[in-house]
């Protein structure tokens, strides 16, 4: 009845509130210790603002998109069934393309996969105007590709151009933590600003063909006019950088060895079952929180909810800050893969509206931590001449993760069953990543020196 409706709005305000405070405290806390991080450059500064820029504004792009890409098929008159096909196309293309985007983006040059991102994007974004079924599914695998690209090629360029320009290593983690937390503040601001363009004006059909604008399309419109300022952006001020020092240099076959013998490292494939396994768990998430709140009369605030969610994020990435001081992002790591295990537990046990608001409250706020801290991890473990690479296979079990859930139409007690299991796994690879003997890190690391040292000279660093 309305007095339930009205405790349950109480509830999700509570939670937004509590949020707000505590993210809010976390990140005066961030910047105010920022003095203890060793002092960057003017240089520096405006390197890392510069990047920070591109990267937020191509996240909100596809930001823009997210919460319209279901409404729109919908409308157009798919069925559930065509649309999920259109889902595993998606997922599916990132999956397969992910395997070897990664190797063109190391040897063509990262710069120039962060402006195909935009291309291939832009070309997504025009085929939602079409109510045709094969120009969608067109626009579905031009976006899986996009979104490999999204999610390796930005962070690979970021790192190698940070490491080539001789900064220290100790400022990459606040570049990190500011990227992951602006990128949550793009995800609530997209999230009103797509509601707002898509309300401007109804779905209306161009002439007589299957061509349509406004309504659930004015938000791919706004993301497309994002991806070409990214591009104006990054075209005339990016430098291209390379996996290999010579841009192009090694003939196929020793990109192949290469590529072999640093996979071969137990390093990266630890690293790698902890991205697979967090991430993968975060999709399964991303598509069972929804039907875990609805069932009652009245529908809950998903915007409301979706918002404290992305707070709760921001909040995680000022505490990756403060955490950062004393730990090393390994460690991190490791407690934040183990409370995200019990957090998605709390589902299973107990149908509590509030006690389980509190705990997805609690898996955002370890997601927050979780990017920054992973961002470090793989910037330090995994080597240049083939980062994109690797970065774009780590993604491929997380497509085939969440490929497979498309498939299976399992209820949310087996899904979060699921979470909490891979959460477990990637807790249990962070674990063995830490204990592998020091001359073993040490050569999967090319012969840098041992990495718990390294940790010890990055905390010892920001203390100066």
């Amino acid at each position: 009845g309305i007095g339930s409706h009205a405790r349950s709005m109480d509830m999700f305000m509570a939670g937004l509130l509590i949020s707000f405070v505590l993210t809010l405290g976390l990140t005066i806390s961030a910047r105010r210790g920022s003095q203890s991080v060793k002092p960057s450059s003017v240089d520096f500064k405006r390197f890392q603002q510069g990047f920070l820029t591109v990267y937020y504004i191509a996240m909100t792009a596809d930001w823009l998109q997210g919460p319209y890409v279901y409404a729109l098929y919908s409308s157009y008159g798919f069925s559930k069934h065509d649309i999920a096909v259109l889902f595993i196309g998606g997922f599916g293309a990132s999956m397969v393309f992910g395997t070897f985007v990664g190797i063109l983006s190391d040897k063509l040059g990262r710069k120039r996969s962060c402006i195909a991102y935009c291309v291939l994007y832009i070309i997504s974004c025009c085929t939602k105007h079409a109510k045709d079924y094969n120009t969608l599914m067109l626009g579905r695998v031009t976006g899986g590709i996009a979104t490999s690209l999204l999610f390796s090629a930005f962070e690979s360029w970021m790192v190698c151009e940070h490491n080539a320009r001789g900064y220290d290593a100790s400022l990459l983690g606040d570049t990190f933590s500011l990227m992951y937390f602006g990128n949550s503040l793009c995800a609530i601001v997209s999230g009103v600003v797509a509601q707002w363009a898509a309300d401007r004006q109804p779905l209306t059909r161009l002439g007589t063909g299957h061509w349509f604008y406004g309504g659930f399309c004015t938000p791919f419109d706004l993301s497309a006019l994002c991806l070409v300022v990214s591009l104006l952006l990054i075209a005339p001020r990016w430098a291209e950088n390379y996996g290999d020092a010579a841009g192009g240099g090694l003939d196929a076959s020793a990109d192949a060895r290469t590529l072999s013998t640093k996979l071969l490292s137990p390093r990266i494939w630890l690293c790698g079952a902890v991205v697979s396994f967090f991430e993968g768990s975060m999709y399964i998430f991303v598509f069972n929180w929804t039907p875990t709140f609805s069932g009652g009369a009245t529908p809950p605030p998903y915007g409301l909810i979706f918002a404290s969610f992305m707070v709760a994020c921001m909040g995680g990435s000022s505490l990756f800050t403060i955490l950062s001081r004393q730990n090393s992002p390994d460690a991190i790591v490791r407690g934040l893969t183990l409370a995200a295990a019990a957090a998605l537990a709390v589902p299973m046990v107990t149908g509590n509206k509030a006690a389980v608001l509190a705990a997805f409250l609690v898996f955002e706020g370890c997601v927050g931590l979780y990017w920054p801290a992973i961002g470090t991890v793989k910037s330090r473990i995994v080597p240049e001449e083939v980062r994109a690479t690797v970065y774009n296979l780590f993604r491929v079990p997380l497509n085939g993760v969440v490929v497979a859930v498309l498939l299976n139409n399992m209820d949310t007690a087996t899904a979060f069953f699921w979470c909490s299991l891979m959460l477990g796994g990637g807790f249990a690879a962070s674990v063995m990543l830490h204990a592998l003997p020091a001359r073993e890190r040490a050569a999967a690391r090319g012969g840098l020196a041992d990495a718990e040292a390294d940790d010890a000279s990055l905390i010892a660093a920001r203390e100066q």
